[in-house]
């Protein structure tokens, strides 16, 4: 229970100074991340690439998704289940957006099912922290935390965040799954042992 306290209240307080961070600030710091992860070769070479779509104070993930859309990666993007699971479904383009469960953009193209996830070659996580052995912090509600589960152990799992949300260590829970590495608009992409 001590775990789950900690992390509530780490959560805020990150989430917190997420809020406080000015808006140039986090839209310079979504361009760096995007410009990072594009020369990453794993990303470079994907075929296919899960990732999400940023809301709120969250790194920007919307002109990375279009830059991998239009040289020809096929991007899944999540779309909300009613029991906190996630579907995923094909980006078509910024216009293929519509609101979805929570005020969340998700696709509009036909759902693929929960274990779409397992056919990409990367997968992109939002988090609110990360520590620095891939113990991810996120929202709470473990909808990636389940999709996590469904990735093989060989793909490539990145946390997108700001510089100071890579952290020395986290409170983590059996459920919770490990990211491969984080992206971070002053060290590109960090890779965990």
């Amino acid at each position: 229970m001590r775990d789950i306290a900690s992390k509530t209240g780490l959560r805020a307080d990150l989430l917190g100074k997420r809020a406080a961070m000015p808006p140039e600030a986090r839209s310079a710091a979504g361009r760096s991340i995007r410009d990072a992860l594009l020369s990453v070769p794993e990303i470079e070479m994907a075929g296919t690439i899960a990732a999400y779509v940023s809301i709120g104070t969250e790194p920007d993930t919307r002109s990375l998704l279009f830059a991998l859309w239009k040289r020809g990666t096929y991007v899944l993007l999540p779309r909300l289940l009613p029991d906190g699971d996630l579907d995923w479904a094909s980006y078509e383009g910024p216009d293929s957006l519509v609101p979805g469960a929570r005020g969340c953009p998700e696709p509009s193209e036909p759902p693929r099912g929960p274990g779409a996830v397992a056919s990409a070659d990367v997968v992109l996580a939002p988090a609110v922290a990360v520590d620095r052995t891939g113990v991810r912090l996120g929202r709470g509600g473990g909808s990636y935390d389940r999709a996590l589960a469904r990735v093989g152990p060989a793909i490539l799992t990145v946390a997108l965040l700001y510089d100071a949300e890579l952290v020395p260590t986290l409170p983590s829970e059996p459920h919770d799954q490990r990211v491969r590495a984080a992206a971070t608009p002053s060290e590109g992409l960090v890779r965990f042992a």
